[in-house]
């Protein structure tokens, strides 16, 4: 039987499902804070321009990129409840075999961002236990002992994934809801402590940052890593 975007399977939505999809695809960008404001400031003297430019930019790259481009637009675009470049390009290609090429150019980019994120976001992590008291002579970033366990990590991750994504999601829904749980109460009570970081809010700092500090055009790279798995929304 064929399913379309009205079968009630499709539209079912539980807490199991939730999960799911929190441990496959919101983990992926909720991992993003791990790297994304260090990439920006990394070893560069801490100023106002760079620290709100910085959030600003970012702050404005989810709402613009994440929320506007992939859950308000592209997510509508499906081809029977189905997503992902392949089911798109099968939708669109009664208008011209040329559009073979743009399918290609979106599988390329989805495997290599699917290459990259995974041990940037695991590195980020592994290295972020240098700030443990007593571990700050033995996890440091970029030595043998840092990759090693990073590798292990992957290798575990990607030898489950052979039971299915959705065992993955089972697994690490729950981890990563106590993640973003821990995320909003520091989040929380550091906006407490130091309300004046709401002023990133204002684009004004993000356009400083890119148009007044020394070479800070060049930061957007970095500003974009936040965004890194967004893309997870819909493929």
């Amino acid at each position: 039987m064929e399913l379309t975007s009205n079968h009630p399977n499709l539209n079912r939505v539980s807490i199991a499902s939730l999960l799911v999809a929190l441990g496959i695809i919101y983990g992926d960008i909720g991992t993003s804070p791990l790297y994304a404001l260090r990439a920006v400031v990394g070893d560069r003297p801490l100023t106002e321009t760079l620290v709100y430019g910085g959030v600003s930019c970012i702050f404005w790259t989810l709402v613009l990129q994440t929320t506007v481009k992939y859950v308000w637009l592209t997510l509508k675009a499906d081809n029977q409840g189905e997503g992902g470049i392949f089911s798109l390009y099968a939708l669109v290609r009664r208008y011209g075999k040329g559009l073979a090429i743009a399918a290609i150019l979106g599988a390329t980019t989805l495997l290599a961002d699917g290459i990259i994120t995974p041990p940037i976001s695991v590195a980020s992590a592994v290295e972020g236990l240098n700030a443990v008291k007593g571990l700050e002579q033995i996890i440091v970033p970029g030595n043998n002992l840092t990759i090693g366990i990073v590798v292990v990590i992957l290798s575990g991750l990607f030898f489950f994934q052979r039971f299915g994504t959705q065992f993955i999601g089972k697994a690490f829904g729950p981890v990563m809801a106590v993640w973003f749980v821990m995320l909003a109460v520091v989040g929380a009570l550091n906006i407490a402590a130091h309300p004046d970081v709401m002023k990133a809010i204002n684009p004004v700092y993000g356009y400083r940052l890119i148009m007044q500090y020394p070479k800070g055009f060049w930061l957007l790279g970095s500003v974009f890593l936040c965004t890194t798995g967004a893309e997870a929304l819909y493929h």
